[in-house]
């Protein structure tokens, strides 16, 4: 009997629940070892690795008993990624990065790569250094396609298909279409060349998925698609598959692991093909030179020419300035004739920009104003008394509310957190990511998961803008 599956990891150095979990370190590379006999496959397929090359450490790369081949995003770091892991007893023959054959090394490739004229090479060697593609050749004369295809293929494998618009018309559905047969292993059903391995077995299976919301806690009511698919020739699975299954109770990924068993003996090759990652120098026991790093940098005679007479003119103009700076330098005794310490008052000069009033002028004096803003009378002098002792009052009341108001906002503390329509259960609070006039603002949502309108313990319709503080 032979195993595969296939799981959209995301990320293989984040630690997985379930396996991370039971390591008092807490470390990710012994996690992938546990994952691995967890699930006890023959070929392990993983997407979303979301590591490059500068970053995949030996412990994650080569693990006892397994063989791996990785495909690494060339262009973002932390993005897609693709990996292989065989036991030994399934070491495949021939290995290769990406579909278009452009990686290819003329050494242990698979080759075979079908009619790709409707595309430029500049397209398929960019669709290439995503990572997102791995070839395996095995002693087994058939073809078998697994992974996170992202696409729902049928109304029955998406929670919400029927308030989609145009669901059969979407392209990945279309190419899906071209690519499968019908459902069923009837000889008459027969369109495409492969078959969808879960729903020739279980075709009328409702609630199978394999993909959920992590945000919005959808996995919790089942609330999520099909986009993950084991993929066989037609031959291979009417006569050779045994079962095709999901394992949704795998956690630690937005996904969950699918598979399948085959009814066929895996026969390993002698040695491990290339592109295996023991092979790489950083991982083969190779002591590296760090010539390896350096690239020479060709120059033609007349341009090192130019260079260096360059560099001479450089250094003799230096020369000419550190000359010209030396003979303008003032010498000490250009400075002052006294070179003793100075007295502090000598900082403290008038300035000779500001003029100076003369002790001499005398400013006119004007006893009229005086006259005008004294008041005459003992009632002239109450009133301005009263007026002024109201103003002030009103300048210490309006102080004192300003505070007041001030310290009641500090000290409030956070707003009450609103119940949500529905439930009437304390709501979550979120942030708009979405680029646009809203961006970083904060509303209130129901709490629960989301799940189908027609459950009543899934998330209600509450929503709820958070004033700004």
């Amino acid at each position: 009997m032979l195993r595969v599956v296939s799981w959209n990891i995301n990320g293989i150095r984040r630690p997985l629940q379930g396996a991370a979990n039971q390591e008092p370190s807490n470390c990710a590379a012994v996690a992938v070892g546990r994952i691995l006999d967890q699930l006890d496959a023959d070929i392990v397929c993983l997407q979303e690795t979301k590591v490059t090359r500068d970053a995949l450490t030996e412990p994650l790369a080569i693990v006892e008993g397994y063989n791996s081949y990785f495909s690494f995003s060339r262009n973002r770091s932390g993005y897609s990624g693709v990996a292989t892991f065989c036991k030994d007893n399934a070491t495949p023959v021939a290995a290769e990065e990406g579909l278009s054959g452009l990686f290819a090394t003329q050494n242990g490739d698979v080759g075979c790569y079908g009619n790709m004229d409707e595309f430029t090479q500049e397209e398929l060697r960019a669709l290439d250094s995503e990572g997102r593609a791995l070839l395996t050749q095995h002693k087994i004369r058939h073809v078998i396609i697994l992974g996170d295809l992202n696409t729902a293929h049928r109304p029955i494998d998406h929670w919400d298909a029927v308030n989609l618009e145009c669901f059969e018309e979407d392209p990945g559905r279309k190419w899906m279409d071209s690519l499968l047969s019908n459902l069923g292993c009837q000889s008459a059903s027969h369109v495409g060349p492969f078959i969808d391995s879960y729903r020739c077995f279980q075709p009328k299976q409702e609630g199978a998925f394999t993909c959920w919301s992590a945000v919005t806690g959808a996995r919790h009511l089942n609330y999520g698609s099909r986009l993950d698919y084991v993929l066989g020739d037609r031959t291979l699975v009417i006569d050779t598959f045994q079962a095709s299954f999901l394992l949704p109770e795998v956690m630690g990924s937005d996904h969950c692991p699918v598979g399948a068993v085959l009814s066929v003996s895996s026969v390993p090759a002698k040695q491990c093909p290339p592109l295996c990652t023991r092979f790489l120098p950083e991982f083969a026991g190779t002591q590296l030179k760090i010539l390896r790093f350096l690239v020479p940098l060709e120059q033609s005679p007349v341009l090192e020419q130019s260079t260096l007479q360059h560099d001479n003119q450089t250094r003799v103009q230096a020369c000419q300035n550190k000359a010209q700076v030396r003979s303008t330098r003032p010498r000490p005794s250009q400075v002052g004739s006294s070179r003793g310490q100075k007295n502090l008052k000598s900082y403290f000069q008038p300035s000779l920009s500001c003029p100076q009033a003369s002790p001499d002028i005398e400013l006119p004096s004007l006893p009229l104003m005086s006259a005008l803003m004294t008041p005459k009378t003992p009632e002239e002098k109450a009133v301005a008394k009263v007026v002024k002792g109201q103003a002030k009052t009103s300048e210490a009341k309006d102080e004192k509310e300003l505070r007041t108001s001030f310290w009641k906002s500090v000290l409030a503390g956070p707003l009450r957190t609103p119940l949500c329509g529905g439930h009437r259960e304390p709501c979550v609070m979120r942030t708009v990511k979405k680029p646009g006039p809203n961006l970083g603002r904060r509303f209130y949502m129901c709490a629960r998961p989301r799940g189908p309108p027609t459950d009543p313990s899934s998330r209600c319709n509450f929503f709820l803008w958070s004033r700004p503080s």
